[in-house]
């Protein structure tokens, strides 16, 4: 009779916490969250690992499962629950975004440029960071610098192949801007001999160590941490931080990865991204001040070594600044010149554009 009644007890003790978490998920929506396993993305992931410790900025997150779903909590009440989606890259970021896969995302603002120029319904709401980008080759390469890299170029009898890991990352159009600034001629077709260099397609940045340890590039450029954990396991060295590339100071402080939203998870959910934004942009400056904790968070959330996690170089932003707008100006000139852009941004520059491209009431609605 005891068990029976055990049983009925527990029974009942379950009905009752379904019903309880039955009326929560309807009490405020679930959002899906993507990002990429990179230190671009560290204030996500400093905010998950931090939680409550967080709870003083007015907006934290408090985990229902780790490194997947947490709830948003501001002023004490929860808005939502996010749930984290691991992209390969920006493009995967917005081919998400454009089957309706993800409600917000960090991701390069090139990457969202191309999904926006496509049709893709999204937003960028805020900066996440600057800086965090390298060109790297196998230890052994003759490769040591930019000279030397612009002169093996130019004596080669074949193209020299630099493989990135997205077709539309900051990374890839950093580098091909220096390379044709330079005047060398370059190619995404392997069958292009009489190009210098070809930029060869990796698909995701967790190919970016292989190619390279294989020797199936002769170098790659890619984001935090891939180039950093490349020297600490001694399968690369960093021939050029791509914030030094010439000429001097062109290429210094560019943008890289953004805060988005799906214009309908804006339209239907604002006081969530208000929320998410407001998070965001205040975890950028807990980064800022507190770099060795959170390169140590961010190391332990992706699961790379400390050594590679401290020689991070990476700026979080927490709001837009005028050099930002300028710097993103640049990189659609670049993408224009290069035939990237055929939709809604064609031949635009960054004021004809801005409209298109940004949501900035929520960012400008943050107290720092």
């Amino acid at each position: 009779m005891k068990s029976v009644f055990r049983k009925f007890v527990l029974l009942l003790f379950a009905v009752v916490m379904f019903l309880a978490g039955s009326a929560f998920a309807a009490d405020v929506p679930t959002v899906k969250v993507g990002y990429i396993f990179t230190t671009h993305h560290t204030p996500l992931m400093v905010a998950a690992l931090k939680g409550e410790a967080l709870k003083s900025q007015g907006v934290y997150l408090k985990p229902v499962v780790a490194k997947d779903k947490y709830e948003l909590i501001e002023n004490g009440k929860t808005v939502a629950v996010l749930q984290f989606i691991v992209a390969k890259s920006g493009a995967e970021t917005a081919s998400l975004f454009a089957r309706n896969h993800l409600d917000l995302a960090m991701a390069s603002v090139t990457a969202m440029m191309a999904g926006i120029d496509k049709g893709t319904p999204i937003k960028i709401l805020s900066p996440l960071q600057t800086e965090g980008m390298a060109l790297v080759a196998p230890p052994d390469s003759s490769l040591r610098d930019w000279p030397s890299l612009t002169a093996f170029v130019k004596k080669s009898n074949k193209p020299v192949k630099i493989g990135y890991h997205s077709p539309t990352s900051a990374p890839k159009i950093v580098l091909e801007g220096a390379l044709k600034q330079a005047g060398l001629k370059v190619t995404e077709n392997p069958n292009d001999a009489s190009a210098q260099v070809l930029l060869a397609d990796l698909k995701e940045t967790t190919n970016l160590l292989p190619a390279l340890s294989s020797k199936q590039v002769d170098a790659v450029v890619g984001p935090s941490p891939f180039p950093e954990v490349a020297v600490s396991k001694k399968i690369g060295k960093i021939v050029a931080d791509l914030g030094d590339l010439p000429p001097s100071g062109a290429w210094r402080d560019f943008p890289c990865c953004v805060t988005v939203a799906n214009s309908g998870m804006i339209s239907s959910h604002p006081e969530v991204v208000q929320a998410f934004v407001a998070l965001m942009a205040r975890t950028n400056i807990w980064c800022n001040t507190h770099k060795e904790d959170s390169a140590l968070l961010a190391a332990e959330w992706i699961g790379i070594s400390r050594e590679a996690a401290l020689a991070s170089s990476l700026v979080y932003l927490p709001k837009f600044s005028d050099q930002w707008m300028r710097n993103t100006g640049v990189y659609m000139g670049i993408l224009n010149n290069m035939g990237k852009f055929s939709g809604q941004l064609k031949d635009k520059n960054i004021g004809k554009a801005k409209a298109i491209l940004f949501d900035m009431r929520f960012i400008d609605n943050v107290k720092l």
